[in-house]
């Protein structure tokens, strides 16, 4: 494998600052080199050497400080728009190398993640507020009133977004996904929270249920719930205990996300203990075709991914809750990795069958965490590669055109944080218009460029708009 390439702009001699790393990791009883050499020195940015750093936008006031954690992205024409736990951002892409803040919304509750629809924007508050308004501040206790669930901006103007309304649902929404109708009047959010418990006025157990959101697009204060199907009559998987070490399974008590594929009438969902296949033909109720379970490897069903031809589907894993160091021989390479399953069978006969693992094959010291994270289908016919985030472990671009032999083509990370105590990394990175963009939890707004012949054909391949959760076929 050829050498990594390493970004020259970092604060210390890499000489003295990764001397100190590779004996601290020694100490720690880690190996003193990854797969490619030597580990990075704190926040040095290194890459393959098909991947550049282009650009890099810090948080900025009032998404900074205490509370700003970086979340999930959506894109709009040439405008990115990024969650954050306090709020979002609006950056304007039109230059990629040269990004620039159009607005910033202070608006307190995580996780803020976010999608869009032509003027509309939709907002998760997953995080019990005083009240649906931006205003609003932490109610910790569930037994008094307190409000979480979805709002809606109109972001027409992209310089002034506009509140306009809200639609609470139990448990809150930890995320959301956009689904079109099929007569371009309404969109649907299907809307996935988890973790009952007794003491929550509004959350209590059992869970099994999603919420779904009917918005109509010309007259989206008129937002309601329309329907919260319960995916998991049999209770769904009922975990089992352990640690990140020993291998613990988190019981199902709901979806931490869903990905539809509109055009094939299909969802993934990834449902804490379950991995599920659903019909979605029609919006309003999603119907379960198959579930999945590997309680010796997944722990924690995170995020799912569909190739382009929507007979595979790419779920993560994410052990540790995503604040852990499993990126290292210990926990090896099939836990807290990606697992790739062929869609098989027909109608009401289809399954999940597994083909693989695959996990970021760079170690990763102990005070990184790193575990597959969110990422997207890059947009080349005929291949099935993706781009995805690993918190600390950065990002990785895999071909998994073979099921059962996924390969790397390229990857990004930096160093431990400077910062010993932050805990950061990218949240999500994503393939728009040419270029990967990435939210970082502690670092702000990437953007990253791959120049390789195996991924050069995506370059010609325009969205107007992408919520990746939401994925478009592409033609060949």
């Amino acid at each position: 494998m050829p050498s990594p390439r390493r970004d020259r702009r970092r604060t210390a001699p890499a000489a003295i600052i990764g001397a100190a790393t590779i004996l601290a990791s020694t100490l720690l009883g880690l190996p003193a080199a990854s797969a490619q050499g030597e580990f990075p020195a704190p926040d040095e940015i290194v890459t393959s050497p098909n991947i550049s750093h282009i650009a890099n936008i810090p948080a900025t006031a009032p998404l900074a400080g205490a509370g700003s954690v970086g979340t999930d992205l959506a894109f709009t024409g040439d405008y990115a728009i990024a969650g954050n736990y306090l709020g979002f951002t609006i950056y304007n892409i039109k230059h990629p190398k040269k990004p620039t803040i159009t607005s910033q919304v202070l608006c307190p509750g995580s996780q803020n993640d976010v999608s869009v629809s032509g003027d509309l924007l939709f907002v998760s508050t997953d995080s019990r507020r005083s009240d649906n308004s931006c205003n609003s501040v932490a109610q910790p206790d569930g037994t008094k009133p307190y409000w979480e669930g979805m709002k809606i901006f109109d972001i027409s103007d992209k310089t002034n977004p506009r509140y306009i309304t809200a639609v609470e649902t139990d448990c809150g929404s930890h995320t959301h996904t956009l689904v079109p109708d099929k007569r371009g009047k309404d969109v649907y959010l299907y809307v996935s929270s988890y973790s009952p418990a007794a003491s929550l006025s509004k959350c209590k157990p059992p869970h099994d249920k999603i919420s779904i959101i009917k918005v109509p697009l010309n007259n989206p204060a008129a937002a309601a719930i329309v329907a919260t199907p319960n995916l998991f009559p049999n209770g769904g998987n009922p975990g089992k205990p352990g640690n990140v070490d020993t291998g613990y399974v988190v019981p199902t008590s709901g979806c931490h996300d869903i990905t539809v594929y509109p055009a094939k009438d299909l969802a993934a969902g990834a449902c804490m203990g379950d991995g599920v296949l659903l019909d979605i033909s029609d919006r309003a109720k999603p119907r379960v075709i198959t579930t999945v379970q590997d309680d010796a490897h997944f722990a924690f069903w995170h995020s799912a991914t569909f190739n382009n031809e929507g007979t595979k589907v790419v779920f993560t894993d994410e052990l540790g809750g995503g604040g852990a160091a499993t990126c290292n021989p210990k926990i090896g390479a099939t836990r807290g990795a990606d697992g790739i399953y062929d869609i098989t069978g027909r109608g009401d006969n289809r399954k999940l069958e597994f083909r693989s693992f695959y996990k970021i094959n760079r170690t990763q010291t102990d005070s990184e965490n790193c575990v597959a994270h969110n990422g997207s289908l890059l947009p080349i016919p005929g291949r099935d590669i993706m781009v995805q985030a690993w918190y600390m472990g950065g990002l990785q671009v895999i071909d998994f055109t073979n099921s059962a032999n996924p390969v790397e083509i390229g990857f990004f990370e930096r160093g431990p944080a400077a910062n010993p105590s932050e805990s950061g990394g990218f949240w999500s990175a994503y393939y728009y218009n040419g270029y990967i963009y990435a939210s970082d939890i502690g670092k702000g707004f990437d953007v990253i460029d791959i120049n390789d012949a195996r991924t050069n054909v995506a370059r010609g391949h325009k969205w107007s708009e992408l919520n990746v959760q939401t994925q478009y076929h592409f033609k060949k």
